[in-house]
């Protein structure tokens, strides 16, 4: 039946006329509006939702959704070439196993009296991190990368308590949109090429608090002189940040290794299947310095004695510091949405172990340069950086008449999901341990025949 005007949405108690005048009145606030003025107003949709009429039943609502999914369509990993921040890698079948199990699948915070073992999952998550990223310290997952990087920085701006922040190289748009929107009340950023003589120069203004750069860069290359940045950022006083892909350290040097102060990426690729964008957590990895861990704004769980001579267990470490126990006196306001990415990046890590990772590494670079020359003997396409290493992610250029978004249609209507397209005439393509020198040839084989 029809829902009466302005009547309470059978979904949204609170959405009544009268309980929503209550808590504005409580709260202070003339309208919803009022809580929206930090998003700037060109990102604030100004009209309702086109919100269908509310289901009634359950049944329904099945058959709603259902009609819903029917509408989706897929490829097998190994014809998909999408990447830029969410890899496609094989998941192995434990690891849903354990992340499925009722006792981390439905957990909350994990507080004592519903723990069931999850402190303890999240203590090996980051103990088997800390030891691939080379770091004494590592967080319970934030959100997200972009909002690790973003942590990080605002972390090293409470550290040496300065302003500006040098952001150097090749940097996604989605991932520089969230970490401005995060910092920009606190600090400047400043861009500048991931190159020694700008970052030099932006840190002989002064009043730098952290150079951040990422290895690889979000075009996949692996910056060279990441190290001598890091070099740089210390000889001035500031604290070294760099972002990384954690499938790419069982083959390249972990940034702790080569000084990096503040290590952060997202734990995507570990264990976690892409969902429609989703699927993500973010890391911070440091030494065990006490300064350093005070600004760490998320729990940490580590080893602690109880009660009983020679029983240990497992518990928060510091856990003054975080808004669960500070609330908005908190460093940052963090949440516990991505707890069981954590818990599924620990599981996949252990299976793994030291050699697994290298294996895999190793596979994605062969199979990253592979890709870059097969692709480039194709008529009518490029590499902007030929000489250069490349993990996972690379770009074309495509010099013909078709343009990036044509060519990306064509192929999928050879079931083959492209590169994302960049502007006209560029795209970034994307291979990891899934793909097959056949899956790289059949792409080759439909570029040559689509680009003209």
């Amino acid at each position: 039946m029809d829902v009466p005007p302005r009547a309470t949405h059978p979904y949204i108690p609170n959405a009544s006329p009268p309980a929503r005048e209550a808590m504005l009145a409580e709260i202070g606030a003339g309208s919803v509006e009022d809580f929206l003025v930090s998003i700037p107003r060109h990102l604030r949709m100004d009209r309702p939702l086109a919100l269908p009429d509310p289901l009634r039943s359950e049944a329904e609502l099945s058959a709603h959704i259902e009609g819903l999914l029917s509408r989706n369509s897929t490829v097998r990993p190994g014809r998909s070439f999408l990447g830029h921040g969410c890899y496609r890698h094989h998941v192995p079948a434990v690891v849903d196993e354990v992340v499925n199990r009722s006792e981390f699948l439905t957990a909350y915070a994990g507080e004592p009296y519903e723990d069931h073992g999850r402190f303890q999952a999240l203590w090996e998550y980051q103990s088997l991190m800390a030891e691939l990223l080379d770091t004494e310290v590592v967080n319970v997952p934030t959100y997200d990368g972009f909002q690790a990087a973003a942590t990080a920085l605002r972390m090293a701006g409470r550290y040496t308590g300065r302003r500006r922040l040098v952001l150097a190289g090749d940097i996604p748009a989605d991932r520089l949109s969230r970490i401005h929107d995060y910092v920009r009340d606190a600090h400047e950023l400043v861009r500048v090429p991931a190159s020694p003589d700008a970052v030099r120069a932006e840190l002989a203004a002064g009043d730098v608090a952290a150079v951040y750069t990422a290895v690889p860069d979000a075009s996949g290359r692996v910056e060279p002189c990441a190290p001598e940045l890091v070099a740089l950022a210390h000889e001035s006083g500031a604290l070294a940040v760099v972002d990384v892909n954690p499938m790419s350290l069982g083959v390249l040097a972990p940034p702790a290794s080569y000084g990096a102060d503040l290590t952060c990426g997202d734990l995507q690729p570990l264990g976690v299947h892409p969902s429609f964008g989703g699927g993500n957590a973010g890391f911070v990895g440091s030494r065990d310095d006490e300064r350093l861990v005070a600004e760490y704004p998320s729990r940490l769980f580590g080893l602690v004695p109880t009660d009983v001579d020679g029983e240990y267990g497992f518990g928060d470490v510091a856990y003054e510091r975080t808004s669960f126990a500070r609330r908005e006196e908190g460093n940052e306001w963090v949440g516990t949405a991505a707890s069981l990415h954590g818990i599924a990046a620990g599981v996949y890590l252990a299976l793994m172990g030291p050699h697994g990772m290298r294996e895999i590494g190793e596979t994605i670079l062969a199979n990253t340069a592979y890709a870059r020359q097969r692709i480039a003997e194709v008529p009518g396409i490029a590499l902007p950086d030929p000489e250069a290493v490349h993990f996972a992610d690379f770009t074309v250029l495509y010099e013909g008449e078709r343009t990036a978004a044509e060519i990306a249609a064509a192929l999928l209507e050879r079931g083959i999901h492209g590169g994302t397209p960049l502007g006209e005439r560029a795209a970034r393509y994307c291979v990891t341990e899934v793909h097959t020198k056949a899956d790289i040839d059949d792409l080759a084989t439909a570029l040559e025949e689509i680009v003209k």
